[in-house]
């Protein structure tokens, strides 16, 4: 197993992107924390995890927003463990869409506070242990608007580029410490967060919630929506040993919608 006798903690864990990496990492033999504000939505994971794969899984609230609730996280995981995670998968994130001219402080704020800043707060609490052990492995998921702009997603967009910078300044940091920061960019995934966009733009234009579905598909070159395995496959690939030569990199599963 690739990830035997590690410990892994992944923010925004409850579904999506964040659940499929939890089941991938514990396949392969991860203890593994799942955090996100719904504590519901973790425990059904962890006792996924628990029921399925016979591994151990914990669930914990955690709103990367609020620096005192990171720090709860990481004590409660040196608690459970003795020590902190030895991989960090920066996955809870939100994503809003607003003209620039009706994108309100509010909005703006929850973006960088919750995308860009939880990013922060997580991968600053993990690193120190991972540097004293020589071994460690931050995660970030991005997206492809952290490469590249879109209308309406202004603050979605500028939080991402943020992880990105984020992502290469801290790699060159650690580099030769055992440790490696990589961002994983995916484009559409067939996820909640998805279902929400058809939804909006059904409301917004009247399309039928199929006809929104195909426009999506079709920012694609592969015309489909990416499947959440695919980037859990990717995140385990820059967790293992294997991966270990990859680092500061910002890696898109998107079909080719962008290509760099």
């Amino acid at each position: 197993m690739k990830l035997q006798n590690r410990i892994a903690l992944i923010t925004g864990g409850g579904r999506g992107i964040g659940r499929a990496i939890a089941h991938e990492f514990a396949r392969e033999g991860a203890d593994v924390v799942v955090a996100a504000r719904t504590l519901q939505q973790v425990e059904v994971v962890a006792q996924e995890i628990a029921e399925k794969l016979q591994s151990r899984a914990l669930p914990f609230t955690c709103d990367v927003s609020e620096l005192a609730s990171v720090e709860q996280l990481f004590t409660k995981v040196k608690n459970t463990f003795g020590r902190g995670p030895d991989i960090m998968v920066n996955n809870a994130g939100i994503a809003e869409s607003a003209p620039l001219l009706k994108t309100d402080d509010a909005l703006w704020r929850r973006h960088l506070e919750i995308n860009l800043s939880g990013t922060f707060y997580c991968t600053r609490a993990a690193l120190g242990e991972m540097v004293e052990r020589g071994w460690g492995r931050i995660i970030n998921i991005a997206s492809i608007a952290g490469k590249t702009g879109a209308p309406y997603i202004a603050a979605y967009a500028a939080s991402k580029h943020g992880v990105l910078g984020l992502t290469r300044s801290v790699a060159l940091e650690v580099a030769v410490k055992g440790v490696t920061v990589n961002a994983i960019c995916p484009g559409y995934v067939d996820t909640d967060m998805t279902t929400r966009g058809v939804e909006k733009i059904t409301s917004k234009t009247g399309r039928t919630a199929e006809q929104a579905l195909d426009s999506i598909k079709k920012m694609s070159p592969q015309n489909r929506l990416i499947d959440a395995d695919e980037v859990a496959a990717l995140a385990l690939l820059l967790a293992s040993h294997e991966g270990r030569g990859i680092n500061g990199q910002a890696i898109n599963v998107d079909g080719g919608s962008v290509l760099f």
